[in-house]
């Protein structure tokens, strides 16, 4: 009989498994289940915590953001900025046993660029062309100068898939995905769990300490730290901000945190379909600048994540270089947001906002649900199960949602693909012929300060339709087995199983 917890809170009474047993697997608990398994299709934050264990990138991040080697050993810009040339590791292989080459590498890219519903399109949209300069050598020709191309190829962009295995699955390639990272895959069973084993034939093995690991998705935080304490976990991400405290005291866990690169927000469908012109909120500005000001981003943090977050207004946070000091958080003003509803001819506006079953977006929802009825909205909570949040933001079936984003080392990442026209990640409809020019002129410049005057020119456009009402920037919260040895904290929040052991 499988002993599970997921679904009931008995797990005091289950006695954890022989340690030495438990050795050779590591178990890790998600707080939603991963999306699709091919790097070209897949968009959530949780299927990069399992691509962590499959696929290796060209290039990779440190705990600083800065820009280390992985399957590409070096990179080199041309005098213009308008070639990347990257030397390849040697004696790489596929999960299948395929060679990684320079041959590889171009077809990985031009599948991201051309693939049906690639998510990666807008990541690579100025790289041109190709070539094959020697077996170990590629080089990447870019329409324009491209700042944001390094942080690309060290997420999903940079992923390298079998050439073989992705031509014989085509569409279905995700069901069975073949990588080159430490482990290989084996098998899924939905919303139950994500199997790997070790790859034998990994170029970094000394690195790898685990026969087997395992991801099994509990999207309630509480239940899933009690399988943690119960020893049917060994890993979770995701800890409720309100458990942190009790677990500082626990001798057999440790705790850990990470403040992301990401941010918290609610998209509003301002133009994804016509649902945008169904709704006050959608169709009139001031109705969501109103709904914004209703909005007390302090008391949010500490409500719904214990303070373990920082309160911004912009794709990234107030500490980050690039955020526009010209855009400041707007304090809440519920009788502007009242006087706001009045100009517009709006009174009690009601609109659906979607959530999650993440126990955090849960009460995110509600605690903006109680705060934004003190300015006169009426708000309707539709709980969704995450995948098919997903779905429904595709096709434009929402009025407002509750989404968050991981964040991506560049602050492209976090903007370039949910304001572009018709960019794949544009779940609020947005398009505007100026930032989007913007947008574009922002890549080319190689310079930090220039870039901070394009984004200010951005953030300021931006504000004035608010697409996303940006929240807070959380802190990334694990825990795990304080015998788990060999954790490393980098702001992208995905745990590297390089050098993970039981000590």
């Amino acid at each position: 009989m499988k002993l599970t917890l997921r679904s009931t809170m008995t797990c005091v009474l289950l006695a954890a498994a022989p340690f030495a047993l438990q050795a050779q697997t590591l178990r890790i608990g998600l707080a939603e289940d991963a999306d699709i398994l091919d790097p070209t299709l897949a968009r959530t934050y949780v299927g990069r915590i399992v691509f962590a264990a499959m696929c290796d990138k060209l290039l990779d991040i440190d705990e600083k953001l800065n820009i280390v080697p992985q399957l590409a050993t070096s990179y080199e810009w041309s005098a213009d900025s308008k070639a990347l040339t990257l030397k390849l590791r040697q004696g790489v292989t596929f999960h299948d046993g395929e060679k990684f080459d320079a041959a590889a590498v171009k077809f990985n890219i031009e599948r991201h660029k051309t693939m049906p519903g690639s998510n990666r399109r807008g990541e690579l949209a100025p790289v041109s062309s190709v070539d094959v300069v020697d077996p170990a050598t590629v080089r990447l020709n870019l329409s324009a100068p491209f700042s944001p191309l390094l942080a690309a190829l060290a997420d999903r962009a940079g992923m390298m898939v079998s050439p073989k295995a992705a031509q014989a699955g085509g569409a279905n390639f995700g069901v069975k995905p073949v990588c080159s990272g430490p482990f290989k895959f084996v098998e899924r069973v939905a919303q139950d769990r994500i199997v790997f084993e070790r790859y034998d034939g990994y170029w970094n093995k000394a690195a790898v300490h685990f026969d087997k690991v395992t991801y099994t998705p509990i999207p309630d935080a509480t239940v899933r730290l009690a399988n943690l304490r119960s020893g049917q976990l060994d890993f979770v991400e995701r800890v409720a901000a309100s458990d942190m405290e009790g677990l500082a005291k626990d001798k057999n866990l440790k705790a850990a945190r990470i403040t992301e690169i990401g941010y918290q927000g609610i998209t509003i469908n301002i133009g994804k379909s016509d649902r945008a012109q169904k709704n006050p909120l959608g169709r009139d500005p001031r109705v969501r600048e109103a709904f914004e000001l209703s909005l007390d981003r302090r008391g949010l943090a500490q409500v719904v994540m214990d303070n373990e977050a920082i309160v911004g207004n912009q794709w990234v946070a107030p500490s980050n270089g690039y955020y526009a000091k010209t855009v400041p958080v707007p304090a809440r003003n519920v009788a502007r947001a009242r006087a706001l509803l009045k100009e517009a001819g709006v009174t009690n506006p009601s609109f659906t906002l979607v959530t999650t079953t993440a126990s955090d977006a849960q009460r995110l929802a509600l605690v903006v649900q109680a705060m934004s009825k003190d300015a006169g909205f009426d708000v309707k909570i539709q709980t969704t199960e995450f995948a098919t949040s997903l779905n429904m933001a595709d096709k434009g079936d929402f009025e407002a949602y509750v989404l968050a984003w991981s964040g991506r080392a560049d602050p492209d990442g976090n903007l370039f693909s949910f304001y572009g026209c018709k960019q794949p990640l544009n779940y609020a409809g947005y398009c505007d012929t100026e930032t989007d020019e913007l947008l574009k002129r922002s890549r080319s410049l190689r310079e930090p300060a220039e870039r901070r005057k394009v984004y200010e020119q951005i953030a300021a456009r931006i504000a004035k339709e608010r697409p996303i009402v940006y929240l807070y920037h959380r802190n990334w919260l694990w825990a795990y087995n304080a015998k788990l040895g060999g954790v490393r904290l980098i702001p992208d929040g995905l745990p590297r199983l390089q050098g993970l052991k039981f000590n």
